[in-house]
């Protein structure tokens, strides 16, 4: 019994040992950033500009991406890895959409100074929109919110706040609470969590019209969980189901991709007149 009463005591220790590292140091299982721009958007024929941004106490970096005559700026939100040097591809085809786009790093992100957090994304993305409205006077419902993984949740924060022409949200999640319970189930997740994202509870605020794109074989973000959002969504919306990976479904998709999300801009594009 005294062996037994001191195994569980020690078991009690480390499981208390890591609920407090995942407390601490949860800011590190969220973010994964990369500091090295490995490419940049002229070397895939893109003109842009270098955009610099205030956002708090973070300067936030940022690449703008004109289109002639375009009716519409993407402002996209990208993932918790990387930066924005590693999404030339989807730079490539939202410009070939006829779209401006704007696209930022989160701080800490590439050249962005800061630390990254929630808080921080969401004055990171404030700033890159204020930038649009301020000195591309952009009219917000000439701007759609493109988010995509963890930038879903930064897109719906926005979104519910303002009142942007569309919100495409892609292969997001509900909440990093739901998340982080699939991943550590044996953990008080709810009670530990200090990174929340709670996009199911944003975005039944959000009126403007919702795109919601997914893949059934999604290996890092449950399928269900596109599901979930869209169920949550007020009208006007559509949900598209691709295939694919994580960070390829847009790819591997093809048409089934590029045909829908630009069926959709257009839509949005047309309300406009």
């Amino acid at each position: 019994m005294k062996i037994l009463g001191t195994g569980l005591f020690i078991g009690s220790l480390i499981y208390v040992g890591l609920c407090l590292v995942l407390y601490l140091f949860q800011g590190r299982l969220v973010f994964h950033p990369s500091n090295s721009l490995v490419a940049a958007p002229n070397e895939s024929g893109l003109v842009y500009e270098d955009v610099y941004l205030n956002a708090g106490n973070a300067r936030i970096h940022a690449w703008y991406i004109p289109s002639d005559e375009a009716q519409l700026t993407i402002l996209f939100c990208h993932g918790n890895a990387g930066n924005i040097s590693h999404r030339l591809e989807t730079l490539s085809l939202l410009h070939a959409m006829g779209a401006n786009v704007l696209i930022f790093d989160y701080a800490g992100f590439g050249q962005s100074k800061g630390k990254a957090s929630e808080a921080q994304t969401y004055l990171d993305v404030e700033a890159a929109w204020r930038y649009l409205i301020e000195e591309k006077s952009a009219k917000p419902e000439q701007i759609v919110l493109f988010g995509r993984s963890l930038g879903g949740a930064v897109a719906t924060w926005l979104a519910a706040r303002e009142n942007p022409g569309a919100l495409i949200l892609e292969s997001t999640f509900t909440s990093i609470v739901a998340m982080g319970t699939k991943l550590y189930p044996i953990f008080p997740v709810n009670l530990l969590a200090r990174v929340r994202y709670d996009s199911s509870k944003l975005i039944g605020k959000v009126t403007s019209p919702i795109l919601i794109i997914h893949s059934r074989d999604d290996e890092t973000i449950p399928f269900q969980h596109g599901v979930a959002l869209y169920n949550s969504a007020k009208e006007t919306k559509k949900f598209v189901e691709i295939r694919g990976a994580h960070n390829s479904g847009f790819l591997e998709s093809g048409l089934d991709y590029v045909v829908p999300l630009e069926s959709f801009l257009r839509k949005v594009e047309g309300d406009m007149f």
